[in-house]
Order: C-alpha cells, then sequence, then structure tokens
C-alpha cells in the first residue's frame, strides 16, 4: 500500500508563493516517521525541518513539489470570491502532486472549511481511484501529511530566503509581520507598483498601494 501526505505552505502570505507537496511513502514505513520525530512544520525550528527533510526523502518513495507564482494566485482570486477561489486553485494543484505520486491513499490538510467539499474538489480533477482523507489538521493527526509540511515549508523559506538576498529585509512574508509590511510600504511609495513576487491580490497590498497614490495625490 503506498501512502502520500499532501500540504501547503505560505496560504497567507502576501509576498512569495504558495508551496503544495506531497510525500508518498509506503505503509509499513510509516511507523518510521514517527520515530524520527516528524511533525507540524510550524511546530519546528528551522533547523530541525532541515535535518528531517534529509531523512524524510531517504524513507519517502518520491515526493513533488508544486510552486504557486503570486501572480496566478491573483489571476484565479480576481475573477470571484477570493476564499472559495482558492481553496479550489490548491484542491486543482493537491490533485496535480496526488496525480503524479500515483499513491493507494491521500492524506491531504483540507483547506476549505467543509473538508468534505475539499476532498470533492480534489476527487474532480484525479483521472484515477484513490481514497482520499481529506481532514483539518491533518498535518498534526497524520505523520505523513506533517512530512509534507515539512518538506513545503523549506521550500518557501528558500524561495523567501531568495528573495532576501537580492531586496534586503522582507520580513516572513506574511502580513502580520511588520517587515514584510514597511517593505511593501517603502516599495510602493518609491516605485509606484508591485514587484512580481508580491500577491497584488492581497487587501494588505491594495490598502498600502492606495495609501501611496493618496499620498501622491496630495503632493502633486
Amino acid at each position: 500500500m503506498r501512502v502520500v501526505g499532501v500540504d501547503d505552505a505560505g496560504r497567507g502570505a502576501v509576498i512569495g508563493p504558495l508551496v503544495i507537496a506531497g510525500v508518498l511513502i509506503n505503509e509499513k514505513d510509516l511507523p518510521k516517521l514517527k520515530k524520527l520525530g516528524v511533525k507540524d512544520s510550524k511546530l519546528l525550528s528551522p533547523h530541525r525541518r532541515e535535518q528531517l527533510a534529509k531523512e524524510i526523502k531517504k524513507i519517502a518513495l518520491k515526493y513533488h513539489i508544486i510552486k504557486l507564482a503570486p501572480a496566478e494566485i491573483d489571476k484565479v482570486v480576481e475573477t470571484g470570491r477570493k476564499l472559495h477561489r482558492l481553496n479550489r486553485l490548491e484542491a486543482q494543484t493537491m490533485a496535480k502532486v496526488i496525480e503524479t505520486l500515483k499513491p493507494d491513499i491521500a492524506y491531504v490538510d483540507a483547506s476549505d472549511v467543509l473538508a468534505d467539499r475539499y476532498k470533492l474538489h480534489i476527487a474532480e480533477n484525479l483521472t484515477f481511484e484513490v481514497q482520499i482523507v481529506s481532514e483539518h489538521k491533518a498535518d498534526v493527526k497524520y505523520p505523513v501529511v506533517s512530512a509534507a509540511s515539512i518538506i513545503a515549508k523549506i521550500e518557501r523559506d528558500k524561495a523567501i530566503a531568495e528573495l532576501q538576498e537580492r531586496h534586503g529585509n522582507i520580513g516572513c512574508g506574511y502580513p502580520t509581520d511588520p517587515k514584510t509590511i514597511e517593505f511593501l510600504e517603502n516599495w510602493i511609495q518609491k516605485f509606484r507598483s508591485y514587484p512580481e513576487f508580491v500577491r497584488k491580490s492581497w487587501k494588505p497590498a491594495k490598502r498600502l498601494k492606495t495609501k501611496a497614490e493618496a499620498k501622491q495625490t496630495r503632493l502633486s
């Protein structure tokens, strides 16, 4: 029996990609993940995530990562209700990961408030039969999903680190980080429009742009 865990990283961020990762493991090897101490990536230090990722990749049959760029997210979000459209995009992307890894059972961390609806949205994008277990907090309940959350988080952290190297301190990329907001504010005042690595459809980004435009109008 081949089991896959699928999870995301960066869903609520205003800067950087939304990363979806899947980890495929033989059912008999699942206890190895537990023995490693695999848990939800948010509960681990960056160093511990790096250590565990190396061990996870040794145990896994395969893993697969898809990064959704801000422009792709903006395009989908701006054509309808933000949360609903983002959920559908995530479900479609998780389906692509599952399609690539071809498991017998797929455990996914449900992004929709209705876990069963999220399961249906994934299933309708698959071309083969697979048992889908869609639950909230799956990254806490199932080590195979925890493993996917670790791989996804590391990939997103790499993307943020690359942006930091090019553009200085951008914070963690989430609107709750004052450094991120400060970076966006400075950028929009200087250049009048956002770079490709910013989700322009996000409310904090829109608010800062409107504020900068109003200030420019007053000065002109």
